[in-house]
């Protein structure tokens, strides 16, 4: 399903197409990633996407995923002002802040199992997941030393669809 989605759709320029991929990645994600045993309350616990700033990405991830449900978890939307230890989030989307900034709140959740996303052409290479625009599409790159630190394991099918994939050390 994600490979058919990131195939399909091309980016002419920054546009609100670009923003909408972008949106419906950040849930669709979570699909391909092996969280731990404690991650989450029960089997139907909703599975919280946050977004720490304001983007157009941000701004869009809140209509697309509204009715959607992941491996039976709803998935839930919370808007964040800043990000602390004890963040109730599954997946953390960090928007449109420096890269040092961006790099930083990413780090205060180090040993989290938060799959931590970012934009590639804006906030450098800080989270699990960093998109980038490749031969004109909405693409990502993997971080797996990241993933690993977030106790998180991507699917080896995100993994091929990933442009980069940085391996473990």
């Amino acid at each position: 399903m994600l490979l058919a989605f990131a195939s399909s759709h091309t980016v002419a320029q920054p546009s609100s197409l670009e923003h909408a991929v972008k949106a419906t990645f950040l849930y669709k994600f979570a699909s391909f990633i092996e969280w731990p045993p404690e991650t989450f309350a029960s089997a139907t616990s909703p599975l919280v996407l946050c977004l720490l700033g304001s983007d157009p990405v941000s701004r869009l991830a809140d209509e697309a995923a509204v009715g959607q449900v992941i491996d039976a978890h709803p998935v839930v939307v919370r808007h964040l002002a800043d990000v602390s230890r004890g963040a109730d989030c599954h997946v953390l989307y960090v928007a449109s802040l420096q890269e040092e900034t961006a790099a930083g709140r990413i780090e205060r959740l180090r040993g989290m199992p938060i799959l931590t996303v970012t934009d590639g052409a804006r906030e450098g290479r800080a989270g699990v997941v960093n998109f980038v625009i490749a031969d004109n599409r909405v693409r990502f790159e993997i971080d797996l030393e990241a993933a690993a630190l977030q106790r998180l394991t991507v699917s080896s099918k995100l993994l091929s669809l990933a442009v980069r994939v940085r391996p473990r050390s």
